[in-house]
C-alpha cells in the first residue's frame, strides 16, 4: 500500500511542490471566515459580510478561467508575481477600510473585495497541472490522491487558523495573515516550480487558438461532475451548520465537520496507496452513497438525533470524498490538452463556484420549510447526478486511478 507513497518521495522535486501548493492555498478556506468577522463587526450586519464575501468568492470564480489561461500561455513566476502582488495589495487595502471609513461604505470593501478575487494566485490550477509533468504511473494517481487529502486538511486547519487569529487578535489581523499566507505561498511555489524546471509553460499552437474548452463535451461533463461534488458538499456543511445551531450547541458543527474531514483525509490516503484501476463513476457513487445516510439520523426523520450518530455516518461517510475528488481531478487532467491543462482547471474552479452558489440557496430553503433530512437528501441528488455525469465522461488515454 505504501509503494506509491515511496515512489512519490522519490521523484526529485515533487515533494517540495506538493508542500507549497498547500501552503499557496491554505489561505482561500480561512480568508471567508476572516472576512466575515471584519465586515460584520464593521457593518453590525452579517448579510453584508456575506455579500462582502460572496465578491470575494464571485472574483475568483469568473477569473479562474483567464488566469489558467495565462499560465498556460506566459511563465509561472511572472504570473504569479503579478497576480500575488495585487492580492496582496487587495486583502490589504480591505483590512484597512473598516479603520478609516463609515460603515455606510460597504459596498466599497464589495468592489475592493471582487477586484482582489480576481487577482487570487492560481496555485491551485498550476500546482494540479504541474503534478503530472512530473510524475507518472501509480505515482501519479498518489499525488492527486494526496493533493485531495491535503485538500480536505486544509479545510479544517484554514478556518481552525482563522478563527484563533480573531479571538486571540481581531477580524482585521486574521485577515492580513491570510494575505500574508497567499503571497508568500504563491512566492514559494514559483520557486518550486523554477528548481522543477516547469516555470515555462508547455507551449503549443493551440493554447493561443480561440476555441473554448467548453466546446470539449467530455471536459464539461467533468467540469459538470464537479459543479456537483461541491453542490453535495457545500449543503452538508449547512446542513451540519444548522442542526448545531439549532440544537443550540454551534460548537458541535466544528467537532462534527472535523470528524467528516478527518474521515475525507483517512480515505484518501488509504485509496492513494492501492494500485490497479478504479471505476470512475463509482467513486462518484461512493460519495452519494456516503451522504445519503444523513437523510435517516436527521430530522424530521429520526428526532431527536444523536450527534453520534451522525458523527458516525460522517466519518465513514467521509472516507469517500478525497478519492472521488482525486479521480476527478485527475480525469481533467487526462482529458485536458497538454498545452491547456490550468485553463482546464481554472474552468473547473469556475464550476465549482457555481455549484456552492446554487448548492446553499436551495439547501438553506430547504432547512427551512422541511429540515435537515430534507437538505442532506437534496445533497444526495447533486452526487448521484454528479455519478451519472462522471459514467458519460469517456477517456482519450487510459488513466490509472489508485
Amino acid at each position: 500500500m505504501l509503494r506509491p507513497y515511496r515512489q512519490l518521495a522519490a521523484i526529485p522535486h515533487l515533494p517540495w511542490l506538493l508542500l507549497w501548493s498547500i501552503v499557496g492555498r491554505i489561505h482561500l478556506p480561512a480568508t471567508p471566515l476572516a472576512v466575515s468577522f471584519l465586515i460584520a463587526g464593521w457593518t453590525g450586519s452579517y448579510a453584508v459580510a456575506g455579500v462582502v464575501g460572496g465578491a470575494l468568492t464571485l472574483g475568483m470564480g469568473v477569473a479562474g478561467p483567464v488566469r489558467g489561461r495565462a499560465a498556460d500561455r506566459s511563465p509561472a513566476g511572472r504570473l504569479l508575481l503579478v497576480t500575488a502582488s495585487g492580492y496582496g495589495v487587495g486583502i490589504a487595502v480591505l483590512g484597512v477600510l473598516p479603520a478609516f471609513t463609515p460603515s455606510s461604505a460597504w459596498p466599497v470593501a464589495a468592489v475592493v473585495a471582487f477586484l482582489t478575487g480576481l487577482s487570487t494566485p492560481p496555485v491551485t490550477a498550476m500546482s494540479r497541472a504541474s503534478f503530472p509533468r512530473l510524475a507518472t504511473g501509480p505515482a501519479r494517481s498518489a499525488v492527486f490522491t494526496v493533493e485531495a487529502s491535503m485538500q480536505e486538511a486544509m479545510y479544517i486547519a484554514g478556518p481552525a487558523g482563522a478563527a484563533v487569529a480573531v479571538a486571540v487578535w481581531n477580524g482585521q489581523v486574521a485577515l492580513w495573515l491570510c494575505g500574508a499566507l497567499a503571497v508568500l505561498g504563491a512566492f514559494g511555489f514559483g520557486g518550486a516550480l523554477r528548481r522543477a524546471g516547469l516555470n515555462e509553460p508547455v507551449g503549443s499552437a493551440t493554447a493561443r487558438n480561440g476555441r473554448t474548452l467548453l466546446r470539449d463535451g467530455p471536459l464539461v461533463l467533468a467540469f459538470g461532475t464537479a459543479l456537483c461534488m461541491v453542490a453535495s458538499l457545500v449543503s452538508i456543511d449547512l446542513v451540519i451548520i444548522a442542526w448545531a445551531r439549532d440544537l443550540g450547541t454551534p460548537a458541535v458543527a466544528g467537532a462534527l465537520t472535523a470528524v467528516w474531514g478527518v474521515g475525507s483525509l483517512a480515505g484518501g490516503l488509504i485509496a492513494g496507496g492501492l494500485s490497479g484501476r478504479v471505476h470512475f463513476p463509482r467513486r462518484m457513487l461512493l460519495m452519494a452513497l456516503g451522504v445519503a445516510p444523513l437523510v435517516l439520523v436527521l430530522p424530521p426523520v429520526l428526532e431527536p438525533s444523536s450527534v453520534w450518530l451522525i458523527g458516525l455516518v460522517l466519518g465513514v461517510g467521509g472516507m469517500a470524498i478525497a478519492p472521488a475528488i482525486a479521480a476527478n481531478n485527475e480525469r481533467i487532467n487526462g482529458l485536458a490538452p497538454e498545452d491547456r491543462k490550468v485553463e482546464a482547471f481554472g474552468w473547473m474552479g469556475t464550476f465549482t463556484t457555481a455549484g456552492s452558489a446554487l448548492a446553499l440557496p436551495l439547501a438553506g430553503s430547504l432547512l427551512d420549510h422541511f429540515g435537515p433530512a430534507a437538505a442532506a437528501g437534496a445533497s444526495t441528488a447533486a452526487a448521484l447526478l454528479g455519478a451519472f455525469l462522471a459514467s458519460r465522461v469517456r477517456e482519450r488515454e487510459a488513466v490509472p486511478v489508485g
